[in-house]
């Protein structure tokens, strides 16, 4: 039978301890609320005894949030009466509260941080535990820096503050020291040791990811026993992070059958709070991320795309929609092969064309990839009517290159009192210019083009990065719009990044009006 591994998400605690990903009560709710969606067992809400700010934010999370007993809220304090007071009358107002503290286990901590005995630390564990136990009935414990431990002397706490009422115990890797075989054997031990203790006590692990093997260490801990683990969305965390718990989950659903464990959480809510989370915190997900990176799913090798073509499962062991996406993307590149342009080109029904016709349209294809990278759904459009026109062919399919919108120019004042754009855009034969100001360029910019273009959009995500280095680095701009509540996500390129906030822009209306027309019959 598969064993039931509880969720504790602690992206609101250690993972805002990220420098500068701090968020504001507003932006802890909804955190909150859609770690509540994609059903976590316990959220950890936050510090209450670091601040104000903090007490209030778990305090409302607690009252909104926890406010059903499907889900369980807890803080953090350490072994001192002071913080357990704070984090008690933080999360008392939630159906099912809890108390955690944490306090370190290692030679380290007991004797360079603390100053003190080993026995003295034990007894300010076990007695910090009775307190928080007159205030509520679940009580986490957790022995920091316990991978750098002295195993019998770790027992020895953990036997002692089991005793003093702790209904779950944690074994963190404060640093990421561990590797897997040896983290895994660590817990298989106390799993045994507590089982006979008291086997209604959960073992829980907290993996950092130091040397890059938090989720390999969470995972090893599961086979060997562990109830619970910490985790945090997108391994955001003190230093290089944590666990990733999108990875942790979707690892004991693909492998279900070597863990025989699984989760609660709603797979398909977790790119939403993957995104979610990213945009709030400021910290972008690197492209190349396991389960939430943009190329997750995203494939622009020709041999692999034409093997997932053949049969998904030949490159593919998740598929995108059990995480919240639409389908894998196949990038077309100069680097795809035929299968691929010719699929691309039979889903937008410029699929009629005879083997000659489609190898000119490949050849013309790869040269526009070398000089664009990444070429669309609209450029396919032009590449296939520009070939009839060039051979004075009858067209067997239907001519949409004139709806497309081109950049000509454009013109950004950045100032303090009126920001202002102008653009100069081509439709078919038509020019259409527009002029507007904003709350800053960008703002400006977008706004002249969506007039322009005429179509009214939402702007739901604007990311720009670096892809190149240097004076001439070349800029990267990521959108996402909403368009009559479809979502549409575009990039572009160039060393100017305000030329690329537009190109990206008029990719995204231009991927619009693809979907407007693709449905309409081809000539006869």
């Amino acid at each position: 039978m598969s064993k039931k591994i509880w969720l504790f998400d602690t992206t609101l605690r250690d993972g805002e301890q990220v420098p500068g990903a701090k968020l504001n009560l507003y932006e802890k709710l909804e955190v909150a609320h859609q770690l509540k969606k994609l059903q976590v067992d316990i959220i950890e809400a936050g510090f209450p005894a670091s601040s104000e700010g903090d007490f209030n934010a778990v305090k409302q999370i607690a009252q909104k949030v926890g406010n059903t007993d499907d889900i369980m809220i807890t803080a953090l304090a350490r072994a001192v009466k002071a913080d357990i007071d704070s984090v008690y009358n933080a999360v008392k107002y939630a159906e099912n509260p809890m108390i955690h503290m944490v306090l370190g286990t290692s030679d380290i901590h007991v004797e360079k941080k603390f100053s003190k005995s080993k026995d003295q630390i034990l007894q300010i564990g076990v007695d910090a535990v009775k307190y928080a136990k007159t205030l509520l009935p679940q009580v986490q414990y957790s022995t920091e820096d316990a991978s750098r431990s002295d195993f019998e002397y770790l027992w020895k706490t953990i036997e002692a503050v089991m005793k003093a009422g702790a209904t779950m115990i944690n074994v963190p890797d404060t640093v990421g020291y561990a590797v897997p075989e040896e983290f895994g054997e660590m817990i298989g031990k106390l799993n045994d040791r507590m089982k006979n203790l008291d086997d209604s006590v959960l073992l829980s692990v907290h993996c950092h990811n130091d040397l890059g093997m938090a989720t390999a260490n969470t995972l090893a801990a599961i086979k060997n026993g562990a109830d619970k683990v910490e985790c945090t969305i997108n391994g955001i965390g003190e230093r290089a992070g944590n666990a990733a718990l999108e990875e942790v989950v979707m690892a004991l659903s693909t492998r279900s059958n070597y863990f025989n464990a699984h989760t609660r959480v709603n797979k398909k809510e977790i790119m939403n709070t993957s995104r979610i989370v990213s945009s709030l915190m400021g910290l972008d997900v690197q492209v190349n991320k396991a389960i939430t990176g943009d190329n997750a799913f995203a494939h622009s090798s020709g041999i692999h795309q034409d093997g997932l073509l053949k049969s998904r499962d030949a490159y593919e062991i998740v598929s995108p929609t059990e995480v919240g996406l639409d389908d894998m993307e196949l990038v077309l590149t100069a680097r795809s092969g035929r299968h691929a342009v010719k699929n691309a080109l039979e889903n937008l029904a410029l699929g009629n064309l005879t083997p000659d016709q489609f190898e000119e349209v490949f050849a013309d294809f790869l040269k526009l990839a070398d000089t664009k990278k990444e070429v669309y759904n609209h450029d396919l459009f032009i590449l296939v009517e520009n070939y009839f026109k060039r051979t004075n062919e009858d067209a067997k399919v239907a001519l949409h290159s004139d709806a497309f919108y081109h950049l000509e120019d454009i013109q950004v004042i950045s100032n303090q009192i009126f920001p202002s754009a102008s653009v100069k855009v081509r439709r078919g034969e038509e020019v259409l210019k527009a002029a507007t100001v904003g709350s800053g360029s960008i703002d400006a910019l977008y706004s002249a083009l969506q007039e322009v273009t005429a179509f009214e959009v939402k702007l739901l995500e604007y990311k720009i990065s670096s892809v190149t280095r240097g004076k001439e680095a070349i800029g990267k701009v990521k959108l996402q719009v909403e368009y009559e509540g479809e979502t549409y996500i575009a990039k572009a390129s160039d060393t100017d990044v305000i030329k690329a906030s537009a190109l990206a822009y008029i990719n995204a209306i231009n991927t619009i009006v693809v979907d407007q027309f693709i449905s309409i019959p081809e000539p006869v």
